[in-house]
């Protein structure tokens, strides 16, 4: 039995893409991809679409929170929500590095109702992760435009190619907080 588009967009929960497939000195890579990480870390929020399937056309919006790893290594912890209409679906996502790839999961992984991450490399301004679930292999690939936005493509193996299966654009949310100056 192969998931539904409905299980890819309650399992995609947000962040990380592909840049060049080349080969990486592992002793570049490490500072370069945590940069990468402590850099999308934050406040996004954004539309989205599943662009391919039985659901195809559905418009749905998330709120995401990204926190960078504490450690040396390179990573991010995702938590935050999608809504469709008024259907609001947790979503969360870890994504660590494991030598000189990457591994994680979506919500509760592939042993539940999620996503394992199998791989993934690190560009400049992008990250692709492969995705799987069963026999189901895809890839996720998250690009930064600039510092407040960012793009997501999710797409899944068919046959010999990827075709993309929900898009997403987040844009960075800045701290609301008043900044005024104090008189003596």
């Amino acid at each position: 039995m192969s998931p539904r588009p409905s299980t890819l967009f309650g399992s995609f929960a947000i962040l990380a893409a592909i840049a060049t497939l080349a080969p990486v000195d592992a002793t570049q890579a490490g500072p370069r991809d945590k940069r990468f990480f402590d850099q999308v870390a934050g406040l996004w929020s954004g539309p989205g679409e599943i662009v391919a399937g039985k659901y195809k056309g559905t418009k749905f919006t998330c709120n995401l929170t990204g926190l960078s790893s504490e450690n040396k290594a390179a990573g991010i912890k995702l938590d935050g929500t999608c809504r469709v209409g008024v259907f609001s679906q947790p979503m969360s996502a870890t994504i660590s590095q494991v030598g000189n790839s990457y591994g994680g999961q979506f919500l509760d992984g592939a042993a539940g109702k999620g996503l394992d991450i199998v791989s993934g490399v690190v560009s400049q301004d992008k990250v692709v992760i492969g995705i799987n679930r069963n026999k189901l292999d895809g890839a996720m690939v998250a690009r930064l435009e600039d510092d407040t936005a960012m793009h997501i493509t999710i797409s899944v193996k068919v046959e010999d190619r990827l075709v993309p299966v929900i898009g997403l654009k987040l844009n960075r949310q800045m701290d609301a907080l008043a900044v005024g100056a104090v008189k003596k």
